[in-house]
């Protein structure tokens, strides 16, 4: 199999990463001391692709760990991902996917656990009971944090309307393509970078969850 670089937009490195201790990647020596990093990059190579929905499902989950954990390391597999959505619908399902590879957190699919421990199910939740677009939820302290997302704050290129459905239509040549694909990154710059403290683009409020 032929092996290519992965190259992407400049500034994926310039998003803080999220650290988080996994007990069980510390078990089993994949980690040393089960400390583990999550770049922009790696949800990105999860979905496949970089836009506001991937951007904002790492922002919200950066920022509701930072919310229940403050200066502590989050715990993964210690953390419930609660999705107000139904899976299938809009986007739901991609922000539950970069939540879930971030926290660990899983549906009835994931990790049964090792004598009793780890088991990584039942920690993600569809049309939860909640009142917020996602709310991550502590097992340990069952704290939660309610999280809602709105990229409207940070408006597209006006041109991509025009470029888009002549790069679907394979219409467009490789400057139009080229030309499309800097502009879209361009928003996830400004979300991720420019924005990423923007009050209109997360909101993130703490509450106590059910026991």
């Amino acid at each position: 199999m032929k092996r290519v670089k992965m190259n992407a937009p400049y500034f994926f490195n310039l998003i803080p990463q999220i650290s988080m201790f996994d007990p069980l990647a510390e078990v089993l020596g994949a980690a040393e001391n089960g400390m583990l990093e999550y770049s922009y990059q790696d949800v990105v190579k999860l979905a496949g692709h970089s836009c506001p929905t991937v951007a904002g499902a790492f922002l919200m989950t950066r920022s509701g760990l930072k919310s229940l954990y403050a200066e502590e390391i989050p715990v993964r597999g210690e953390i419930k991902v609660l999705m107000k959505g139904k899976l299938g619908d809009g986007v739901v399902g991609v922000i539950a996917n970069v939540a879930s590879m971030i926290t660990g957190a899983t549906e009835k699919g994931g990790f049964h656990g090792l004598g009793g421990k780890f088991d990584r199910r039942d920690l993600v939740c569809f049309e939860a009971d909640i009142e917020s677009e996602m709310a991550l939820e502590r097992t340990d302290t069952n704290e939660r944090v309610l999280l809602d997302y709105d990229p409207s704050c940070v408006e597209a290129d006006p041109r991509m309307g025009a470029l888009l459905p002549h790069i679907l239509s394979k219409k467009a040549d490789e400057d139009e393509r080229n030309l499309f694909g800097t502009l879209w990154q361009e928003r996830v710059r400004k979300i991720m970078i420019d924005h990423c403290d923007d009050e209109r683009l997360i909101r993130c409020r703490k509450v106590v969850g059910e026991k």
